[in-house]
This record gives structure tokens, sequence and C-alpha cells, in this order.
């Protein structure tokens, strides 16, 4: 059932190029329909006064029917060709939103990758974000480095400076020497502190 509101047709499949297409095959053959019907009505009026008109009469009206059948026929023929472009069409559409929210190749993903990456003219992209963050990083990492050196070199001479002055307290012969001071003792010397850099 189509209804028209001033020229706006409510139909359930509105949209369909085929839908559409079906909607002006039925207006035509509505529109030659009603065209013959009115003619069989004319024909009613006319007067036939003599075998002959009568004999015209009836053909004319046996055209006319000719014609309506002609024009439901055109119609119904044109309606098995409308399922399957309607059908088409879905398929058409289905096949789209498929292929939209298809799961991606690992070729897909690394193209995604990379458009992510590099970014567009709209926005910078994630790449530059990663390198400005990683240049952070880095300056971060290079004053912690400095600073940890400094306070190294700054222990280590300090250290030293203990150490000499521990020596010139000690009498002759008992000094500190490599053979009696052992190595791996922390306690006895605290010359090396353990450093972590990440670069």
């Amino acid at each position: 059932m189509n209804i028209k509101v001033q020229g706006f047709n409510l139909t359930s499949n509105y949209g369909l190029k085929s839908t559409q297409d079906r909607l002006d095959r039925q207006n035509k053959r509505d529109t030659k329909v009603a065209f013959f019907e009115g003619q069989k009505e004319k024909l009613k009026e006319m007067k036939a006064d003599s075998l002959e008109d009568i004999a015209r009469k009836l053909d004319m009206l046996q055209s006319y029917n000719d014609q309506i059948d002609a024009a439901k026929k055109e119609y119904n023929h044109s309606q098995m060709f409308r399922a399957m472009d309607e059908a088409r069409e879905k398929a058409e559409k289905i096949k789209e939103q498929a292929e939209k929210y298809a799961p991606k190749t690992a070729e897909e993903r690394i193209e995604d990758m990379i458009e992510e990456a590099t970014g567009t003219d709209e926005n910078e992209g994630m790449m530059s974000e990663m390198l400005d963050e990683l240049s952070d990083a880095a300056e971060e990492m290079q004053e912690a480095i400095e600073e940890n050196m400094q306070k190294t070199t700054e222990t280590l001479e300090e250290n030293l400076s203990e150490m000499v002055a521990e020596a010139e307290l000690v009498p002759d012969g008992a000094g500190v020497t490599a053979a009696n001071v052992d190595l791996e003792d922390d306690s006895n010397i605290k010359l090396y502190k353990k450093i972590d850099v990440y670069v």
C-alpha cells in the first residue's frame, strides 16, 4: 500500500533505487489503465444507430480492454525483475557494510598503523608525539646522568681525601696497602657506586 502526501511517498523501502523505479512503473500503469477506462466510459455514452456503429464500438471496447491488459502484463513482467533488482541492491548495501566492518588483513593493519603514525594534515600523528616525548625523556636522562656523574665524582674525591688523611695518621708500615685491603668488602672501601643508565 502506498500513501502519497503532497508528492511524498510513504513506503517501507524508500531510498532504494529499485523501489523508486517500481513506483514509477506502477504510476505509469495506473495512468494507462485510467486513460483506457475513461475511454470505455466515453464509449458507453456514444450512440450507435447502426450495426456498423455497434461493431465499431465493440471493436474499440475490445481494443481498450486489450490495451489495459497489455499495460497490466507489462507491469507484472517488470515486477518479476524488480524483485531481483531490489535483492541485488540490498545485497550490494550489505556487502558494503560487511566490507566496512570486516576484519582487516595484516597488510591493511600495517597500512592503518603507518597512516596513524605519520598522521595527516589535520593532526600531527602518533609518530611526532612519540618523537617529542622521546626527546624530552632523552634530555631528562642526560640531566640525570650529569647529576649522578657529578655526585659520584664528588663522592670519589671525598673518599680519596679521607683515605689519604687516614694513611697519614697511621704509623709507617701499618698503612693501607693493596695487600691488606679486602676489595670485595664494601665496608672498607666505598669508592664505587652503582649507576643504572637507560638509553
